[in-house]
């Protein structure tokens, strides 16, 4: 049974705190007793209840100085008071001292379970409404559009994945081929409408400090400005996902903290020393070989074994070439919506076949980035050939003839763009080669240390 919540109960009166407790137990919460007073704040902020029941008749110090105290450490928990005083002038008190609710002794529990739910899905609300109010706006790009018979296969597969409840999915592909939409799609198909949350952290991002704090959260006094307990995002994407953004990124040391949370589904804050379970679904993205970095010592072997059980791989849109003209469509659709224009109706037929000709080195984000363009820039009816960028005009005949040939190179009346011709030559060269790199080299009649150097300096190395 999936635990509800961790309710820390502080009650002197054992019979009333004992029953309580096993109470909540039963009812699929997790639940730590207290008795006494004796270093209660230590307790409550070392072991991060979602709410604590605070008697307010403690003795030698009342339930609201705990109160009141509790909210002047930063301590996380929201507090329901314990009373068995009914009056107004006591309720008002707690409520002004923090108190998320109170409870009038003798109380039944079918009324402090009423409670409970009610404050824990206020919260689960107040942290998400943020992130869908920012999902909802880009929602129509969330969408995986394709009409190629690879992308068809891919969205099957992601629903198998979906509905057969996997905890863990490897997402890998190059840079800008979608896979934090493949991620989202995931996302959607497991909340099936619930609104369960969707978290999300680039792991290039952060120091490795930084980012084993933002995964695990920390415990008060771990830092020197950490004032407070705070959640990592494992536990903010409880009953959720959590999106691990090029993992490939992640250091040694943390890949083994990653690894123990992904096989024993609890989390230990930094600094902390309780354990805190958490059911969350782990999507790692990566435009990396990870198979290589392990090979390399740069990723660890029983982490990819873990990772890859469920390994989705997306391809480049060069690799899909029916995908090119239902997403420039999409996209077009978007950016006359955001932009207000809708002067453009669609590409002509050139167009497209220019396009679908093209080898696309940044993938759907550079198409995507070429249609914004074309809708703020230009106003036609269709787009036309000479409305596309250059290296996209001339991709359908060779732009560069070698030595040897029949013909030199002719410069078109626009001019060129000599980087994104060189980045193209290399993608080419590649992908006529099978991707030796020597051959590659050859090919363009390069020396082997010059071109690792230009694959370097135009990101396509790996």
């Amino acid at each position: 049974m999936q635990v509800k919540g961790r309710i820390f109960v502080v009650e002197d009166d054992e019979l009333i705190g004992s029953m309580l407790a096993r109470a909540l137990r039963q009812a699929g919460y997790e639940v730590r007793y207290e008795s006494t007073t004796a270093d209660i704040f230590d307790k409550i902020s070392s072991w991060a209840p979602d709410i604590t029941l605070l008697d307010n008749n403690l003795p030698g110090i009342s339930g609201l100085e705990i109160l009141d105290e509790i909210n002047k450490q930063h301590i996380s928990t929201q507090v329901v008071m314990l009373t068995a005083d009914d009056s107004v002038e006591t309720s008002v008190k707690a409520m002004k001292l923090g108190a998320t609710d109170y409870l009038v002794k003798p109380f039944n529990m079918d009324e402090v379970l009423l409670v409970l739910a009610g404050i824990l899905e206020k919260e689960r609300l107040r942290q998400e409404v943020g992130y869908f109010r920012k999902r909802y706006q880009s929602l129509n790009l969330a969408e995986i559009i394709g009409a190629d018979a690879q992308t068809l296969a891919l969205k099957e597969e992601i629903k198998v994945i979906a509905q057969a409840g996997v905890d863990t999915v490897l997402i890998t592909g190059e840079s800008g081929t979608g896979k934090e939409l493949v991620a989202d799609y995931i996302h959607q198909l497991l909340s099936d409408g619930s609104q369960a949350p969707m978290i999300r952290v680039n792991c290039a991002a952060l120091p490795e400090s930084l980012l084993e704090a933002e995964l695990f959260g920390h415990a008060k006094g771990t830092f020197t400005d950490a004032r407070q307990d705070k959640k990592g995002l494992f536990e903010l994407a409880d009953g959720g996902c959590l999106l691990l953004d090029e993992i490939g990124e992640m250091k040694l040391d943390l890949q083994s903290k990653l690894l123990r949370a992904l096989e024993e589904r609890s989390i230990r804050r930094v600094g902390g020393q309780e354990e805190i379970p958490v059911s969350v679904t782990v999507l790692a993205t990566t435009n990396k070989d990870i198979a290589a970095e392990v090979e390399k010592g740069r990723f660890r072997l029983d982490l990819f074994y873990r990772l890859n059980t469920f390994h989705i791989k997306v391809l480049s849109l060069r690799n899909r070439p029916d995908d090119i003209s239902p997403l420039a469509r999409h996209f077009l659709d978007y950016y006359n919506k955001r932009y207000r224009k809708d002067a453009i109706k669609g590409f002509s037929k050139e167009s497209l076949e220019l396009m679908r000709s093209y080898s696309w080195p940044g993938n759907v984000r550079e198409l995507r980035n070429m249609v914004e363009r074309l809708v703020v820039l230009k106003d036609p009816v269709a787009i036309e050939p000479h409305h596309l960028p250059p290296e996209i005009r001339g991709s359908s005949s060779a732009p560069f003839v070698a030595s040897g040939a029949t013909g030199p190179f002719v410069l078109p009346p626009e001019g060129v763009d000599v980087e994104e011709l060189e980045k193209n030559l290399l993608i080419q060269a590649m992908e006529q080669s099978g991707n030796s790199q020597k051959k590659a080299a050859a090919l363009l009649h390069m020396k082997y240390d010059t071109f690792r150097y230009k694959l370097k300096k135009h990101g396509l190395s790996t």
